[in-house]
């Protein structure tokens, strides 16, 4: 028995009156699960597969959209959650979101049905208790609560920015100008923190700031140390849901470098033991974001960003690519009739078909590879325009040493600084290979919707793992719904890539103020493209079986096989046989034996896996002068 499960049990408000002997039986069930910040402990509109308590740390319960939900409830230690998990596994109506590193004691759904069945006495006084929970919380919960509106205590504090005054939130890292811009750009719904590669792209280049603008004396030990502290924090996985910008917004990116700016400041503050706000202290514009500018920090780190998002995206389509190479090895023995304009073609294997699926994705593989290079040019240092003002002329190469120690990634300071802050054309590169990659993997699902299409009045070459009933009205019907998912996947990625090439189009003069658009479209592209690749190898490629029969029988009474022929019979023999068996219907082979054009042997020869499907020395062929035995 755990006796931190039974010591906890004994302390909560929901179990502290059961008896010894009921404890030490619920314990039984119970698990000890940790949290890193970031995670979710359960999301809302999925089952209730547990019951349990916040040992220590904090909990946000939020409701709504993933990208700007409502926070109506903070838990912290002693504090329960899933008690409705004690009556059924209805779906959740919060996600609960983890703020800060939390331990929590856990009982799983079917642990709580036992005890129902075995000790219903005291299932009645657990789902009592859990009712009585439920409702306290809701009294406590406020009306309204949000990005931008306190949950807990309801203080304030009041910030200044060049419009004038404003009251934040006093339990928030961010500060007054984020507050305006979550109001003035209510537009995907999607904060910045849903991108979690981007926000610790931004606290690694404060971090780097910070670091090259102390050793240039500039910034003072202490407030360096607290900003660097801070964003190590950051990038660890903390306070992303101080992050609360929207993704697209007007500035240039503005918003979000002062989001980061004033997340970071403030939590530098709490380090040294102030309070939040004390700007005078640490300021977010005159130390975090001392010596730079949004348009030097913002593209810089959606390169980083990039560039880590790649690191994911390379690996599963690597891995996809390996599938089909695989399932090409697998099937390298079944011939099969290739099909050119949907029509009947010439022969080959199924293995071929499948390689060249393996092949392809390869090429696309190296293409990302290629793109590295260009992502890892940065302009920090640029500061406004490119000119560096406010700059110290160490600052620039300072600053992209610690960067590249902080990402581990071979980056370079652009030769021309003024040239590098206005153009993004590497977006517009990075964004047509991610379309290359769409297209391309959009006709080899349409091929292997293709090749199993039937069951009996389809092509029905191959089978797709079946996933899930495929029809509310017709019985039996499964769908090639993994295929299907990955195409739209495919439309939206190339549809994504008319929006990055809009957006670097419209730029003007130093600034290309579309930078937040061609980063959410980046972002979404490779997010999607590698969770499809892994979809489509995990739940399709790997399950795919060959229907070796229907192959071998649409093969032998398909006229393709008469190319093979041309050699050994003549063009105008294999043309007239070709018109024989569509006429009659009867097979090639059947009809070349029948006119004594070629013996068994040599039409076997022929017509076998190795001759069809490869090239062979064709000095001893006949070319078709006369036939090689017979009339």
């Amino acid at each position: 028995m755990d006796t931190t499960i039974l010591r906890t049990l004994r302390s909560q408000a929901l179990t502290r009156k059961l008896s010894g002997d009921e404890l030490e039986y619920i314990a039984a069930f119970a698990r000890n699960v940790s949290y890193k910040p970031g995670a979710f402990i359960f999301h809302q509109s999925q089952p209730r597969r547990f019951w349990g308590f916040v040992v220590s740390g904090r909990v946000e319960l939020r409701k709504g959209p993933r990208g700007r939900p409502r926070i109506v409830f903070v838990l912290g230690p002693g504090a329960s959650f899933g008690e409705s998990g004690l009556l059924d596994d209805y779906p959740h109506s919060t996600s609960g979101y983890v703020v800060e590193p939390t331990e929590t004691i856990q009982i799983p759904r079917d642990a709580i049905v036992r005890i129902a069945t075995e000790r219903p006495e005291l299932y009645g006084r657990l789902v009592a208790a859990a009712a009585q929970s439920i409702a306290d919380r809701l009294r406590a919960t406020p009306g309204r609560a949000g990005a931008g509106e306190e949950y807990e205590s309801g203080e304030m504090r009041r910030e200044k920015d060049l419009l004038g005054e404003r009251d934040v939130p006093a339990g928030v890292y961010f500060g007054v100008q984020t507050l305006r811009a979550v109001e003035n750009f209510p537009i995907t719904g999607i904060a910045i923190s849903q991108y979690p590669l981007l926000v610790k792209a931004l606290a690694a280049v404060k971090e780097a700031s910070a670091l090259a603008n102390f050793e240039l004396g500039l910034l003072e030990k202490n407030v360096c140390d607290a900003i660097v502290e801070a964003a190590e924090e950051i990038r660890a996985g903390n306070l992303h849901g101080e992050f609360v910008v929207d993704v697209i917004q007007g500035g240039a990116g503005t918003s979000t470098n002062m989001n980061a700016n004033e997340v970071i400041a403030n939590r530098a503050l709490e380090l040294l033991g102030e309070a939040r706000g004390s700007y005078e202290i640490v300021h977010p514009n005159n130390h975090v974001n001392l010596s730079q500018s949004t348009n030097d920090v913002y593209p810089t780190s959606i390169r980083i960003a990039s560039l880590w998002a790649l690191d994911q995206l390379g690996p599963a389509l690597s891995e996809l690519r390996d599938a089909f190479l695989e399932k090409g090895e697998e099937f390298s023995d079944i011939v099969k009739m290739g099909r050119t304009q949907l029509q009947d073609a010439v022969p080959m294997t199924l293995g071929q078909e499948f390689r060249a699926y393996g092949v392809t994705i390869g090429e696309d593989v190296e293409r990302l590879h290629e793109v590295r290079a260009l992502l890892s040019e940065i302009n920090m240092g640029a500061t406004a325009i490119g000119t560096g003002i406010n700059t110290d002329p160490g600052y620039a190469s300072l600053v992209r040493t610690r960067l590249s120690e902080i990402t581990k990634l071979n980056l370079v300071t652009a030769p021309d600084l003024v040239e590098a802050t206005q153009d993004t054309g590497v977006f517009v590169t990075v964004s047509s290979v991610l379309k290359r990659i769409s297209v391309k993997l959009s006709k080899i699902c349409n091929d292997l919707r293709l090749l199993s299409s039937g069951p009996r009045a389809g092509l029905n070459e191959i089978n797709l793992p079946p996933m899930q009933p495929g029809s509310s009205i017709m019985p039996g019907k499964v769908n090639p719904v993994i295929p299907e998912v990955v195409n739209q996947v495919c439309f939206q990625v190339i549809g994504n890539d008319l929006a990055v090439t809009m957006a670097a189009e419209a730029g003007q003069l130093q600034l290309n103020v579309f930078e937040p658009v061609m980063a959410f479209n980046l972002f979404q592209s490779v997010d999607m493209l590698t969770q499809a690749a892994i979809v489509l190898r995990e739940r399709c490629i790997v399950g795919i079986t060959a229907n070796r029969d229907r192959i071998r029988s649409l093969l032998e009474n398909s006229i393709g096989i008469v190319t093979a022929l041309v050699p050994f019979i003549g063009y105008e023999r294999s043309t007239a046989l070709a018109r024989e068996a569509l006429e009659t219907g009867r097979g090639v082979y059947e009809l070349v034996l029948e006119k004594g054009w070629l013996t068994r042997e040599q039409l076997d020869d022929v017509l076998s896996p190795d001759s069809m499907t490869r090239p062979r020395p064709m000095a001893a062929m006949n070319n078709g002068s006369e036939p090689l035995t017979g009339p």
